[in-house]
C-alpha cells in the first residue's frame, strides 16, 4: 500500500478566528474573480484573476504579480490607482496561491508560472502589457520579461526578491520537507510579527490585519496540509532559481521601486549568525540592481520596508504612475 501523501492528514479547525478553504474559499476579493482554466503538466488547473477595466481607458494594460505571502486581493490599492489613471489592470493568483489551484504534484518553476500567466493574458486578448511584480512576483516579472520581451512593454519591480543568490551567500538548503514542517507551524501571530518587522518597519495599522488573517485562515482550514505542501514547493523554487545573474539581459525599461528598510531574504533565520546581517540589505541591493539592468530607473523610499505599496500607498502610487508615464510607448 502506498504511504499517505503528506497533505492528506485530517485538519482540525478553530472556530475563534476565520478559517478559509484551500482555494481561499470564504475570503472576498475587491473585484469580481474570474477563472482561467488550462492544462499544465498533465493536470487540469485554474488561475483566479481580476480583470478591471477603467472608466477612461488610456490603451495600456498593467499585470500585477503578487508576492509569496500575498494574493491578488492585496493589490486593491494599486488596482484602484491604476484604474483611475486609465490602465486596464489584470491581477492573477498564481497556481499554488490563494484562489488558484493547489496541485498535489507540480514542478514549480518561474518559467512555468510565466507561461501560465502568458496563457491567461492571451485568453483575454492582452497582447502587450506592463508587468508589475512585488516580492516573489518581482522574480516572476523578471522571468516573464526574459521569456516574452516583445510582449513586455515595461517592468516595474516593487521590492523584488532574488536580487542576491542566498545559497552562495551561506543560506543552507532546507529542502521541501523542512519547508513543509515550517509551513505547518505557521500561525497568525508569527505572520503578524514577521510582517510588522519586515514589511512595515515595526509599524502597524489595522488595515494590515485582514492580510494576516487571509494567510492564517488557509492554515486553519480543512486544506491546511495541501496549502502548506504547495507553499513548501514554492519556497524551494524561490531558493533554487535566482534571477540575479540574468538582470543584464533585460531589454525593456525597468522601474525599481525600493523600500530601503527592507531586510527580506529567504531562509535568513536558518543561516549562520554571522551571515544574517549580510542578507537582504535593500539600501545596497536596489542600487546594485539598477546598475545591472541596462534601462533601469531607481526610486527609493528611505523610510519604507518590503511592502511600500501598502505602507504608504499615495507616495508609492505617485512614483509608480510617474514612472509608467515616463516610459509611455
Amino acid at each position: 500500500m502506498l504511504a499517505a501523501a503528506p497533505w492528506a492528514a485530517a485538519q482540525e479547525t478553530s472556530p475563534k478566528e476565520p478559517s478559509y478553504g484551500p482555494e481561499l474559499e470564504g475570503f472576498d476579493y475587491p473585484y469580481p474573480v474570474q477563472q482561467y482554466r488550462f492544462t499544465s503538466q498533465g493536470e487540469q488547473l485554474h488561475m483566479a484573476y481580476m480583470d478591471v477595466k477603467p472608466a477612461r481607458p488610456n490603451g495600456r494594460t498593467v499585470v500585477l504579480l503578487h508576492g509569496k505571502n500575498f494574493c491578488a486581493a492585496t493589490w486593491k490599492g494599486s488596482i484602484d490607482a491604476l484604474s483611475e489613471a486609465g490602465y486596464r489592470v489584470v491581477a492573477p493568483d498564481q497556481v499554488g496561491f490563494c484562489k488558484s489551484s493547489k496541485p498535489q504534484h507540480y514542478q514549480y518553476t518561474f518559467q512555468q508560472l510565466a507561461a501560465n500567466t502568458h496563457g491567461l493574458l492571451e485568453s483575454i486578448g492582452v497582447k502587450r502589457a506592463t508587468i508589475l511584480g512585488h516580492s516573489t512576483g518581482g522574480m516572476l516579472a523578471v522571468r516573464y520579461g526574459l521569456l516574452y520581451p516583445d510582449e513586455t512593454e515595461q517592468l516595474a519591480l516593487a521590492n523584488p526578491i532574488g536580487l542576491e543568490d542566498w545559497k552562495t551567500l551561506g543560506v543552507p538548503s532546507l529542502g521541501v520537507d523542512k519547508w513543509f514542517e515550517r509551513e505547518l507551524a505557521t500561525n497568525a501571530d508569527k505572520i503578524r510579527a514577521y510582517e510588522k518587522s519586515t514589511y512595515y518597519v515595526n509599524g502597524w495599522k489595522p488595515e494590515y490585519e485582514p492580510w494576516v488573517q487571509m494567510l492564517a485562515g488557509m492554515n486553519r482550514g480543512p486544506g491546511k496540509r495541501l496549502v502548506a505542501w504547495n507553499s513548501a514547493l514554492l519556497y524551494d523554487m524561490i531558493y533554487t532559481q535566482p534571477v540575479v545573474y540574468e538582470l543584464p539581459l533585460l531589454k525593456m525599461p525597468v522601474l525599481l521601486l525600493i523600500g530601503t528598510k527592507d531586510t527580506t531574504a529567504i531562509g535568513k533565520d536558518a543561516a549562520p549568525a554571522d551571515v544574517r546581517p549580510k542578507l537582504g540589505n535593500y539600501a545596497e541591493l536596489g542600487k546594485r540592481t539598477a546598475k545591472a539592468i541596462p534601462r533601469a530607473t531607481l526610486v527609493e523610499f528611505d523610510d519604507m520596508g518590503h511592502a511600500p505599496q501598502m505602507q504608504d500607498p499615495k507616495r508609492f502610487h505617485d512614483a509608480l504612475l510617474k514612472g509608467l508615464q515616463a516610459s509611455k510607448p
